[in-house]
């Protein structure tokens, strides 16, 4: 008898302890995510608008890419995704490049071989030269292609793409804002995962404070 009421006492520790590291466990603000200060407005209605800042020439944003798109088809109508190609190291060639293939309709089709030229295929992307010898190799219209890349409108979406930089306070990539008042990165989720985790390890911790952030957002919204 004595040994058995012991054997409770020690599963009902086990249990308070389990209950701890749950609460531990889920995302916390100033470590995993940051709130704005200012918190942007959205045009997503009841849907929750994710925005993934990125850049073709980050080695991080390539290897975030097929975890990203697999969540963003599991998460469904539940959000309205976007991707904005930051401005570092003025490589305005690579945004330019983002947004017509955006404007074109073929930006899901094409951006994981954009990711691939740089990478693999050692295509810099970082002249008109080198952004066409891409368009090339993926038989687009050229014509059509650099009425949009040099347009008046392509300003206004390297404008627009600045100021949503600025706004979440963006200063490396990847890096997600959810419901124009929340941000995480990799890099904010490797603070909180177990010492020498490898790059894979912390880019699924990252969906899984991405889930909480849509939740919440969600919850909130109701």
């Amino acid at each position: 008898m004595r040994l058995i009421r012991q054997l409770l006492i020690v599963l009902g520790l086990s249990f308070v302890a389990f209950s701890a590291h749950a609460a531990i466990g889920a995302p916390e603000a100033g470590v995993e995510y940051r709130v704005l200060n200012k918190p942007q407005q959205t045009d997503t209605g009841k849907k929750i608008e994710v925005i993934e800042f990125f850049a073709y020439f980050c080695p991080h944003c390539y290897a975030f890419e097929p975890h990203i798109a697999e969540w963003v088809k599991k998460q469904g109508d539940n959000i309205v995704f976007k991707r904005v190609h930051v401005d570092f190291h003025n490589l305005v060639t690579q945004q330019k490049l983002y947004y017509t293939l955006e404007a074109l309709g073929r930006a899901n089709e094409l951006h994981i071989k954009a990711f691939n030229a740089y990478h693999i295929e050692r295509n810099r992307l970082s002249t008109d030269a080198d952004v066409m010898t891409f368009v090339e190799k993926q038989g687009l219209d050229k014509q059509k292609f650099l009425s949009i890349y040099n347009s008046f409108s392509m300003q206004a979406k390297l404008s627009r793409g600045a100021q949503l930089q600025s706004a979440f306070g963006v200063d490396g990539v990847p890096t997600i804002a959810i419901d124009g008042r929340f941000v995480t990165s990799p890099s904010d989720v490797a603070k909180s995962v177990p010492p020498r985790s490898s790059e894979q390890a912390q880019l699924a911790e990252t969906l899984k404070v991405m889930d909480w952030l849509v939740a919440k957002a969600q919850k909130e919204k109701k």
